[in-house]
């Protein structure tokens, strides 16, 4: 009698399912019946097996994922009251977000030790950076510096190429975790996957090539995660792939990527919004099976609502949800071994390396930013989205697909839910985040 019960039964080889496969499809051809291409070049099987399984070994956190709150800091004491109570209500990582210099010891009042902080901060000030850095526990703050995402943002650098760069280095020195690489702009903008993992890889790379390999340790990452649920795992464990790699051809200490992810704002709807609770709960499992060290949901009302207790009590909850009702505490490592999630991890890796390798041969990301030919691709790659969204190909759910005609919103905006037209002068085109269904809802708008 066999030990296991699957010990009874011969192994079956891919080969022979897919032979019983020809067989079944009775002359049609198995290529182009039933293997289809997704618009990153990623080939989708009908079935997966062990050989599809790489055992890549992939440096994922040790630890559990962060439940990140996001505030945004207009009056110190009052984000420092609205920092302490998402503290107490669940959350153990805080995410400020700041267009001007601020008071640490004032906002920080109060605060538990070892609390994660992160500072996305839209100003470039080397002086006050330092200071924060000086303030606060090192090993616990990141603050997410960005002026190569600012230029491809805004079309502009904070000041001009020189002073920004002499800036970061003057931060470089004395503070850790001081530069982050905004990956989230180009997915919001519409960039497919691979486009995604590539444009991140090269942006990582200007500051290595600046900087030194030195810089490595000091970088960390921000990625938005979309709808396509194992895409979006394997994307964020391809980046960690990407990354080791990278490090290894500067000769740098393998340092561990540090990823802050957020659900991406691109899908969200402002049209039967209670669907976007839905699509950020799929998008958050996305992130913490695909490996992220922080997480901050956004809020369902977030493109239409002024920042509010119910619609951020919602979106923590639901990381808390997730974390201590469904078995996701300790989930970073669930997808290890899984066939499918293998194959398009090491696809995406792999495609993604191909558009770097092109990148540094025509000059690098900075060259390619200035040259628009980056912008170009995300915007090809924006319009064939768009369309399979105006073809129905791509559905969002109340939008496009069972609409309710009865819902009205004119008057429950509270903020601008479209792109804003900009009048200034840019150096560069920039990459602007655009929502998918932004057309579709203003002539909604205008016809209630």
């Amino acid at each position: 009698m066999s030990k296991f019960l699957f010990d009874e039964f011969e192994p079956v080889s891919a080969a022979t399912w897919k032979q019983k496969i020809q067989v079944d499809l009775k002359g049609a051809d198995y290529n182009q019946t039933l293997l289809s291409q997704t618009d990153e070049g990623i080939t989708i099987k009908p079935f997966y097996t062990k050989e599809d399984r790489s055992n890549t070994n992939i440096g994922l956190p040790k630890n559990g994922f962060n439940i990140c709150q996001t505030i945004f800091i207009d009056d110190e004491k009052i984000a420092n009251s609205l920092a302490l109570d998402a503290l107490k209500r669940g959350a153990n990582t805080i995410q400020f977000k700041a267009t001007k210099p601020f008071n640490p010891k004032s906002l920080l009042k109060g605060f538990p030790g070892k609390t994660i902080l992160y500072f996305k901060l839209n100003f470039l000030d080397a002086d006050f950076i330092n200071q924060l850095s000086e303030f606060c526990d090192d090993n616990n703050t990141y603050i997410q510096t960005d002026i190569i995402g600012n230029l491809a943002e805004t079309g502009n650098w904070f000041t001009n190429l020189n002073d920004d760069h002499k800036k970061l280095e003057a931060i470089a020195i004395n503070a850790k975790n001081c530069i982050t690489v905004s990956a989230d702009l180009y997915q919001n903008a519409g960039a497919n996957c691979t486009q995604q993992l590539a444009y991140a890889l090269a942006h990582a790379n200007e500051y290595l090539n600046h900087l030194g390999k030195d810089a490595a340790s000091k970088i960390n990452f921000s990625f938005a995660v979309g709808s396509n649920y194992f895409f979006e795992i394997a994307k964020l464990r391809a980046f960690r792939i990407l990354w080791s790699a990278l490090l290894n051809e500067h000769d740098a200490p393998n340092q561990t990527a540090h990823i802050f992810t957020q659900p991406s704002l691109r899908n969200k709807t402002l049209y039967d919004y209670n669907v976007n609770m839905l699509r950020t709960t799929s998008e958050c499992m996305s992130a913490i099976l695909g490996g992220s060290n922080t997480i901050s949901n956004v809020s369902y009302d977030e493109i239409y609502h002024k920042s509010n207790e119910f619609g951020e009590r919602i979106s923590r909850n639901q990381l808390l949800i997730l974390q201590q009702e469904s078995y996701f505490k300790e989930a970073q490592s669930f997808a290890n071994g899984a066939y499918y999630i293998d194959s398009i991890t090491n696809q995406l890796a792999e495609k993604a390396l191909d558009i770097f390798k092109i990148i540094e041969k025509a000059g690098g990301f900075l060259k390619q930013l200035k040259e628009g030919t980056i912008q170009r691709k995300i915007n090809e790659s924006a319009a064939k989205e768009e369309e399979n969204f105006s073809n129905n190909k791509t559905v969002l759910l109340g939008t496009n697909l069972q609409i309710n005609a009865d819902d009205k919103m004119k008057q429950d905006l509270e903020l601008y839910p479209f792109v804003k037209q900009r009048n200034i002068k840019t150096l560069i085109t920039p990459i602007v985040r655009k929502r998918l269904s932004e057309t579709v809802e203003k002539e909604r708008l205008n016809n209630e």
